[in-house]
């Protein structure tokens, strides 16, 4: 029986949730669909959802339950960042329709692209947060293996 190693192709169903007040919300299922495939150690998850897949079997069933730090990391009040609206527009177009709570892309000159959550805005700043949607969250990461190759 194949079992899954770094580096290794796993076939799996999964279901994330986020554990907000003591109850958890879906975050992502492939539950009744198609299961996912993933080759390991090239980023499709986060470090700490991976190292939880390393050493199971083909065919078995396992739950985890993972602090912040161990999946999208803290909240960091630093990643909340405020801009000039002159500055936001010439990245959007002036007439670009932004909300709060709109994901927003933006260049990056080191990483290419990079998205944060529209927050605040009005006629002279903008307030995106660009922390990960999950961070400062525990979550339950719920799998099933079909395959490891």
């Amino acid at each position: 029986m194949s079992r899954v190693e770094p580096n290794s192709h796993v076939t799996l169903h999964y279901r994330l949730a986020a554990v907000v007040d003591g109850a958890e919300r879906e975050v992502m299922s492939t539950l009744g669909g198609r299961p996912a495939t993933w080759q390991l150690g090239q980023g499709h998850l986060a470090a700490g959802l991976e190292s939880r897949l390393i050493g199971l079997a083909e065919g078995e069933e396992a739950s985890f339950e993972l602090a912040p730090s161990e999946a999208f990391g803290e909240r960091s009040a630093e990643l909340v960042q405020s801009i000039s609206r002159a500055a936001f527009d010439r990245h959007a177009g002036p007439e670009a329709e932004f909300s709060p709570g709109d994901v927003v892309e933006f260049n990056d000159p080191d990483r290419g692209r990079v998205a944060g959550v529209l927050k605040a805005r009005d006629e002279r700043r903008v307030v995106v947060d660009f922390n990960h949607p999950l961070a400062g969250l525990p979550l339950r990461f719920s799998v099933r293996v079909i395959g490891v190759l």
